[in-house]
């Protein structure tokens, strides 16, 4: 819908398929099975095969169209999703920020297509809602859109948010 219009201030995609080519001859690790079928006739109803409608998939893939969007973006791409291959948000993180797009990736290790764990939950629901305070209620932004987490800090700051929320956070669970 980016792709389509600048009608949002800001947007939110959890586990998005930016790429149907690319994820096309993937198999979906949760049940084993090809994801052709749900391309071809299943979720996204292109009609029938990558050689039988190329051009089907390539319009349905935002990657191909990221130069329209302008609207900030935040996605939510799990590594251990069995649903949607984790590369998946990393191509279109990767083409927003190559284009100097405003964009923000959160990858919660080992979570499925979905958070399960409840600190990730918690964790995420401060972020998305400080995410769109910014855009939508021009609060201002947190320390995290400003100057960024490096990799090897994630975990510490994700532990952060819930000893905030009065859970304690990944460090004080070490600890215990």
């Amino acid at each position: 819908m980016l792709t389509q219009t600048n009608l949002f201030r800001a947007a939110e995609a959890g586990a998005p398929v930016a790429n149907m080519i690319s994820a096309y001859d993937g198999i979906r690790w949760g049940s084993g099975l090809p994801r052709q079928f749900q391309y071809e006739k299943t979720q996204s109803r292109i009609g029938d095969s990558i050689w039988e409608y190329p051009m089907r998939f390539i319009e349905n893939s935002p990657i191909f169209m990221v130069d329209r969007i302008a609207t900030p973006l935040l996605i939510l791409e799990n590594d251990g999703d069995d649903a949607v291959p984790w590369y998946q948000g990393l191509e279109l993180f990767l083409s927003l920020r190559r284009l100097g797009k405003e964009v923000y990736l959160w990858n919660y290790n080992g979570e499925a297509h979905g958070l399960r764990k409840r600190p990730a939950q918690k964790d995420y629901t401060v972020r998305m809602q400080q995410f769109f305070d910014h855009f939508l209620k021009d609060a201002p932004a947190p320390d995290w859109m400003q100057k960024g987490i490096p990799d090897i800090d994630r975990e510490k700051e994700k532990g952060r948010i819930n000893s905030v929320n009065g859970e304690p956070g990944a460090e004080d669970k070490k600890k215990q």
